[in-house]
């Protein structure tokens, strides 16, 4: 990889989504969304879309997201 790759901080471990409060809110934005999708507009299709998309957010800014920061420390990765 290039020092320019490096440098760049992943999506997931930008210092915005530090506060704990943020990602409990974007977890539970989207999980309102799957409620709306499946119990008010009864449609699979985005129903499974917003699913798939809420297990990644509990995964990625809930269950991981302390493993991944320490991996990563401003932008750069731990050799």
């Amino acid at each position: 990889m290039s020092d320019e790759q490096n440098k760049k901080p992943r999506l997931l471990t930008l210092p915005w989504f530090k506060p704990f409060y943020r990602r409990a809110i974007l977890i539970g934005v989207i999980a309102i969304w799957c409620g709306w999708e499946w119990f008010y507009n009864r449609d699979q299709f985005w129903g499974l879309i917003t699913l798939a998309a809420l297990a990644y957010a509990v995964w990625s800014f809930g269950i991981n997201y302390d493993k991944e920061l320490k991996k990563y420390e401003d932008g750069q990765p731990k050799s």
